[in-house]
């Protein structure tokens, strides 16, 4: 029988590539520690990150002060039920399938693993920003936005009521209004918490000494995606964009049929590149906290699922 060149001249073929399967234990940790992170100190910052984006003339103080106002410390959690619940509970599992079927394809095509991570995220959050995540930071936005209005003494509607108005006058693109610029946020995160991720955590490896493969610490871990995660922030114009097209508030000079670009070029008009980055520091802050819950928390949630459902879990947290 006649044997395979590559094999006779001692080379061995590359491994035959595999899709991840996607368990259930994978998905319930993912929405169990989203659901953990949105719950506690998550959405708090959403709100703040969200205030300052919408009233671009408040500081990080003035944010505070006027989420205070609204509600004291339940104007913290505006949105949160059921919208940031929807969303973190089911954003996971998108991810999951998508990044895990285009990861594959693109490792078939002859791409890295690096850049087949990179690809798998940044269609994953792709398709997050069009499966769940467009209606949701909607419908969030809306909430946080929409109490400006009781401070002209308007009955203010209740959250489902809200979106029953919204889609009863402007259908399913009213209530993804502003998905574009969530897609263009989740693809450039994506994309650059990966690799920015992989950056930090190669010089945390030089200076602590483990080149060779040796297990990261804790902290460690947290420092390498909160470096990523904080410099992901770049992206924090599309964020703003975001936020404008979907905001409630009520201005004369808004462009009344809002894209991405008139979004854009307005918020630059009124208050300069400055305008275009407020809410920043929450959002870094929001990225942090999301870091420490993944990492810090990861693993005795893994160890919770994996005795609730007998499966051992797969995923990286």
């Amino acid at each position: 029988m006649s044997t395979p060149a590559a094999t006779m001249a001692g080379v061995q073929a590359p491994p035959k590539l595999e899709k991840k399967p996607v368990k259930f234990s994978n998905l319930l940790l993912g929405a169990g520690l989203n659901m953990f992170e949105v719950t506690t100190l998550g959405q708090p910052l959403e709100v703040v990150k969200t205030t300052m984006a919408a009233n671009r003339s408040d500081g990080f103080a003035g944010a505070m002060g006027r989420i205070w106002g609204r509600g004291g410390v339940l104007g913290f959690y505006q949105g949160l039920i059921p919208w940031a619940w929807i969303e973190a509970s089911t954003k996971g599992a998108v991810l999951l399938f998508v990044a895990s079927e285009a990861e594959f394809y693109a490792r078939n095509a002859g791409a890295s693993p690096f850049v087949g991570g990179i690809a798998g995220g940044m269609v994953g959050g792709l398709a997050q920003a069009y499966a769940t995540m467009g209606f949701c930071t909607c419908m969030k936005t809306v909430e946080i936005t929409k109490h400006k209005a009781a401070a002209a003494g308007d009955k203010v509607p209740g959250t489902m009521a809200t979106f029953m108005d919204i889609y009863r006058r402007e259908g399913i693109r009213g209530i993804n209004k502003g998905v574009n610029a969530v897609a263009m946020r989740q693809v450039t995160n994506w994309g650059s918490r990966f690799g920015l991720s992989r950056v930090a955590e190669t010089g945390i490896r030089r200076v602590s000494g483990k080149e060779h493969g040796e297990k990261l610490g804790i902290g460690e871990k947290i420092m390498a995606s909160a470096v990523g995660g904080g410099l992901s922030a770049w992206n924090q114009p599309i964020e703003v964009v975001r936020v404008e097209m979907q905001s409630k508030k009520e201005d004369p000079k808004r462009p009344k049929n809002m894209t991405v670009g008139k979004a854009f070029r307005y918020i630059y008009q009124e208050n300069g590149l400055k305008g275009l980055y407020r809410g920043v520091t929450p959002r870094i802050c929001l990225g942090v906290w999301q870091t420490i819950c993944m990492v810090a928390l990861g693993d005795y949630a893994k160890e919770a699922v994996e005795k609730l459902t007998g499966e051992q879990v797969t995923a990286k947290h």
